[in-house]
C-alpha cells in the first residue's frame, strides 16, 4: 500500500501492523458502493461551499477542492478513475484522488464530518433519486393500465372469489384494480421521500462538530427538506431504507398478484389473454408451449425484495447506538431492491401496453358457475322478498339448474315461478351478464359507465 493510501486511511498511524488481504477484502465495500459516487461528490461540494461560508476554508480552498471534484467527476464517468480496494470504499478513494489533484486543500474537505454522517447522507441522495425514478415508472403503469381499463370497459370477464366464480365483472373495472393498487404504492413513495430527504451531514461520527457548521445551508445546497435533528440519530438510523424496503416490497407484492393472474388467464384452461411474444420463452423440448416467464420470475423475485426487507430490519433489531459496521450490509439489499423494482415495472409498463385479450373466452367464462344468481336475488328483493329468504329461494333455484344441467336463464319462466310467483319474464334482462354489469353502477363499482367515469377521475388525476 503507497504511502497516501495509508494516510488516507486515516487511522494507520495508530496501527503496528497492515490490515490482512482476508479482512481488507471481507470490510472493504467499494466493489459495491461505487454506485454513490455522484451522491458523494454532490455531498462534498455543498459542505466545502459551508466550511468556506462559514470561515472553516479559505475561498481558495473552496475552489480548489470544486476543480477538484469536477476532475474527479470527469474521470469516473470516462472510466478512466482507478477504484482501489485498499482504500475499502467510496468515500475514500474519491478523497484520495482529490488530494492528489487538490493538495492540501483536498485534505481540509473532511473537516468537521465523519464518513459515518457522509455515508448516512449519500445513500439519503441517491434513495431520493431511485424514489423519484420508481414513482414516475409507477405513474406510467398506472396509465397503461388505465388505458386497458378503458378499452375494455364493456368487456365481461368473471369475477372470482375463492377463485371460484361469483359474479360477471368487466375487465376494464379487474384492471382498476390494480391502477389503486399502484396509486398506493406511489403515495407511499412520496411519503416516505420526506423522510429519506432529511440531512446528517454535521453530525459527525455520532456527537456533532465544535466547527461552527451550518447545517441548515448545506441542507438547503442539497435540496433537502431538512436536518437530522440528533447527532446519534443521524448516523445510526436506517429506518428510512427499511421504509423504502417496506414500499417496494409492497408494490412488488401487487406485481407479483397481477402476475400470477397473468399466468393463470394464459393457460389453455383459462385463454383469457395473449402476452407478447417478446416477453415469453419456449420449451427446450415441446415445441408447442410458451411460456410467461417474464410474470413467473416477477412472482419470485417478488420473494428476492420481500426477503431484503426481512434482512434489513434483522441488521438493525441488535444494534446499540451509535453507527457500527453492521450498517455497511444495508447498501446490497437496497441496491438490488431498486435495481429490481426499477426491471420489473419499466417491462409491466410495456407488456401490459401489449395485451391481447379473448373478450368471446372471458364472456364464456363468466356464464359458467351461476355468476347471476346475486342478480336474482335482488331482484326478488326489489319484489319486496327479504333478503335472506331471496337468497334461500336463488339456492334452491340454482340447485334446480345444477340438476338440469344448465344455466339460470335456460330455466323457463314457469319453472322460476315455482320459487316465486312475483318472478316475471323481465327476470331474464336482470340475470343477462349485461344486466348484471350494467345494474352495479354504484360508486367504485362494476357498470361499464362506472368504469369510464373512474377512467376519467384516473387520467385527470396522472395527467393523461
Amino acid at each position: 500500500m503507497s504511502q497516501l493510501d495509508q494516510k488516507s486511511q486515516g487511522w494507520s498511524a495508530l496501527f503496528s501492523e497492515p490490515m490482512s488481504e482476508l479482512v481488507k477484502r471481507y470490510t472493504a465495500s467499494v466493489e459495491f458502493d461505487r454506485r454513490l459516487w455522484r451522491a458523494d461528490i454532490e455531498g462534498s461540494l455543498a459542505h466545502a461551499a459551508m466550511l468556506a461560508k462559514q470561515g472553516v476554508i479559505a475561498p481558495a480552498d473552496l475552489q480548489a477542492i470544486q476543480a477538484g471534484l469536477a476532475q474527479v467527476t470527469r474521470e469516473i464517468e470516462s472510466g478512466a478513475f482507478e477504484w482501489k480496494l485498499d482504500l475499502e470504499d467510496v468515500h475514500l478513494n474519491i478523497e484520495a484522488r482529490l488530494t492528489q489533484i487538490a493538495g492540501e486543500a483536498g485534505k481540509r474537505l473532511h473537516t468537521g464530518r465523519s464518513r459515518n454522517d457522509q455515508v448516512a447522507t449519500d445513500i439519503r441522495l441517491w434513495l431520493r433519486g431511485e424514489i423519484d425514478a420508481i414513482s414516475l415508472l409507477l405513474v406510467e403503469l398506472q396509465k397503461t393500465l388505465v388505458g386497458v381499463a378503458q378499452q375494455h370497459a364493456d368487456t365481461v370477464m368473471p369475477g372470482f372469489t375463492h377463485l371460484q366464480v361469483a359474479q360477471p365483472v368487466s375487465f376494464g373495472h379487474h384492471m382498476l384494480a390494480y391502477v389503486e393498487m399502484f396509486a398506493r404504492d406511489h403515495d407511499r413513495l412520496q411519503d416516505a421521500r420526506r423522510r429519506v430527504n432529511q440531512l446528517p451531514l454535521g453530525a459527525a461520527a455520532l456527537a456533532g462538530t465544535s466547527y461552527p457548521l451550518d447545517r441548515e445551508f448545506v441542507a438547503r445546497e442539497l435540496g433537502m427538506e431538512g436536518v437530522c435533528r440528533n447527532s446519534l440519530d443521524a448516523v445510526s438510523d436506517r429506518d428510512f431504507a427499511i421504509e423504502f424496503a417496506s414500499a417496494a416490497s409492497l408494490a412488488m407484492v401487487h406485481v407479483s398478484r397481477l402476475s400470477e393472474e397473468l399466468v393463470l388467464w394464459m393457460s389453455q384452461s383459462f385463454g383469457f389473454i395473449r402476452l407478447p411474444d417478446r416477453f415469453t420463452t419456449g420449451s427446450s423440448i415441446m415445441p408447442q408451449k410458451k411460456n410467461p416467464d417474464v410474470p413467473e420470475l416477477a412472482r419470485g423475485k417478488t420473494g428476492r425484495v420481500v426477503g431484503h426487507l426481512v434482512g434489513l430490519l434483522t441488521l438493525m433489531k441488535g444494534q446499540p447506538l451509535a453507527y457500527n459496521k453492521d450498517n455497511q450490509e444495508d447498501k446490497e439489499p437496497l441496491f438490488d431492491t431498486c435495481d429490481t423494482l426499477k426491471d420489473t415495472l419499466r417491462i409491466f409498463v410495456e407488456m401490459m401496453a401489449g395485451l391481447e385479450v379473448n373478450a368471446a373466452a372471458m364472456e364464456q367464462a363468466a356464464l359458467k358457475g351461476y355468476a347471476t344468481a346475486t342478480d336474482l336475488a335482488d331482484y326478488l328483493v326489489k319484489k319486496g322478498l327479504p333478503f335472506r329468504d331471496a337468497h334461500e329461494t336463488v339456492a334452491h333455484a340454482v340447485k334446480a339448474a345444477t340438476s338440469h344441467k344448465c344455466d339460470l336463464t335456460e330455466l323457463p319462466l314457469a319453472v322460476l315461478k315455482q320459487f316465486n310467483a312475483a318472478i316475471e319474464k323481465d327476470v331474464y334482462d336482470a340475470m343477462s351478464l349485461r344486466g348484471s354489469l350494467n345494474a352495479r353502477g354504484v360508486l367504485g363499482g362494476t357498470a361499464p359507465a362506472q368504469v369510464q367515469a373512474q377512467v376519467a377521475h384516473h387520467r385527470a388525476r396522472l395527467g393523461n
